[in-house]
């Protein structure tokens, strides 16, 4: 009993495996990556390769920037002067960080101009506005959402809507968090955002960048008709996506009978390459730049190389308020909503898609 007992305790995920061609007009891959919003580390790994292309090395270098701001009044980000300079006219992302999803009231901005709100009960019943109890609630309700559409043509400075939601943010219950905020805009001046919020403990960052070169890194046998493997003959994409999460985590992969950190082993059948190139970004992303890395590594394979394929994941940030879409994600145990794609050299690909097993199944 004691041993089901802590099996219940074990984090559970929700994967999702599936396979197309970028090719295919049905092809879901652009709207995977565009509808993953809040994007904490981007990853890609290139077997037989020692050194990474200058355009790949110029895409990534070009990720930025990215702002922090510290005790913004949450009424700034619907004001008029706000949605019709960054919300209308390009794509504008904040997220508030240093604040748990399942315990601390928190705030999303998506690219589609929608406002999501995560609050608890108290603060919730405090604002007078509307909205519905959290699916992690419980019995017990304790956490509310609240959705905001700023892109609304009822939602303007003399509208009675408007007038209710500035009234709660700036008198009723004046809220303030620590935002992370990005803009894409194409041709924008990079200061645009930084001079709007001057007034504001605002910084610019730039995303970290991480380059490593593995030498004879065993790999598993991948063959791209076949999704779930076949013994003997190729490793299934359940089996990649575990060896995958080790070579991210730079886990020894030898199985060694003295290892006190990790039993793992590379899934068989195998092959032994001389050198892999690994790339790691940590910030935050926008979804357009993981559009242009894609786009890329697909054009890897434009002329002749020995890799059979390449792979790029995504992991989204553990305490944003949605995973994909505006599907309401939370924390649990794990907090993670990520996704992976494998592309293969005829253009064919496998993609995984993972997320807590209390959140809606990916799309």
């Amino acid at each position: 009993m004691a041993t089901l007992c802590r099996l219940r305790e074990v984090p559970r995920h929700l994967l999702v495996c599936e396979k197309s061609n970028f090719g295919h007009d049905k092809s879901r891959h652009r709207h995977i990556v565009e509808t993953h919003y809040y994007n904490y580390r981007v990853s890609f790994l290139i077997p037989e390769c020692g050194i990474l292309s200058k355009e790949l090395k110029d895409l990534v270098m070009a990720f930025g920037p990215y702002y922090s701001v510290k005790d913004l009044p949450l009424h700034e980000l619907i004001t008029h002067e706000f949605i019709n300079t960054f919300v209308k006219k390009g794509s504008c992302s904040a997220l508030t960080y240093n604040a748990n999803i399942d315990e601390d009231n928190a705030a999303a901005l998506l690219p589609n101009g929608k406002l999501i709100l995560s609050l608890d009960k108290d603060t919730y019943e405090e604002t007078g506005l509307q909205g519905r109890p959290s699916r992690y609630s419980g019995r017990k309700i304790m956490k509310f959402i609240v959705s905001i559409d700023l892109m609304d043509l009822s939602f303007h400075p003399a509208s009675k809507k408007y007038e209710r939601v500035s009234w709660a943010f700036k008198e009723k219950k004046p809220l303030r968090f620590d935002f992370l905020l990005a803009w894409h805009q194409t041709g924008a001046e990079e200061s645009t955002l930084m001079s709007y919020f001057s007034s504001y403990r605002i910084q610019e960052h730039r995303p970290k960048i991480a380059v490593s070169s593995v030498a004879d890194l065993q790999c598993p046998v991948l063959r791209s008709s076949e999704l779930g493997g076949q013994p003997d003959t190729a490793c299934s994409a359940l089996e990649l996506f575990d060896w995958l999460g080790a070579v991210f985590s730079h886990a020894e992969l030898n199985n060694e009978p003295d290892s006190f950190l990790s039993s793992y082993c590379c899934p068989q059948p195998s092959t032994v390459v001389a050198r892999a190139s690994l790339c790691t970004v940590t910030g935050f992303i926008l979804p357009e730049k993981i559009c242009l890395l894609l786009e890329q590594l697909c054009r890897y394979f434009d002329e002749p190389k020995l890799a059979p394929w390449v792979t790029l994941a995504v992991q989204g940030f553990a305490d944003s308020p949605v995973s994909w879409r505006e599907n309401e994600h939370g924390f649990r145990r794990g907090g993670e909503h990520l996704y992976n794609f494998v592309i293969f050299n005829n253009r064919d690909y496998w993609l995984h898609m993972a997320v807590g097993a209390d959140d809606d199944c990916p799309p």
